[in-house]
């Protein structure tokens, strides 16, 4: 989904990833006994802080990137029915990297060839 929202200073805009509505036991949970999800997807970034001197800081996530973010963090808004949180960068705490299989050191074998007879 593409945003309308621009965010200013140090602050993202986060669509959160629903958890699963059943546990692994199979039990289906009610939207009451969900917990806030802590995982997004970012849709926008702010230019990034600005220091005392005038600088900009780098910021450190992108559009793009999956976030894990504080529990109780931000500001919750809607947007064309979509749940929304805009977060300042310092209430994000980690960013998932993808996930790389390692190769295998195994070399390929090669099947025999044809079988000569005698």
């Amino acid at each position: 989904m593409a945003t309308k929202l621009q965010p200013l200073g140090d602050r993202v805009v986060v669509q959160p990833i629903p958890k699963d509505d059943v546990t692994k036991g199979g039990i289906v949970l009610p939207d009451t006994a969900k917990e806030k999800p802590q995982e997004g997807k970012v849709l926008a970034v702010g230019p990034g802080r600005l220091t005392d001197d005038g600088k900009r800081i780098a910021r450190d996530v992108k559009v793009g990137d999956i976030v894990i973010y504080a529990k109780y963090g931000g500001t919750e808004m809607k947007e064309d029915d979509e749940e929304l949180m805009i977060l300042r960068e310092s209430d994000i705490l980690a960013k998932r990297q993808p996930v790389q299989l390692p190769r295998s050191r195994v070399k390929p074998v090669q099947a025999p060839g044809p079988r000569r007879s005698k």
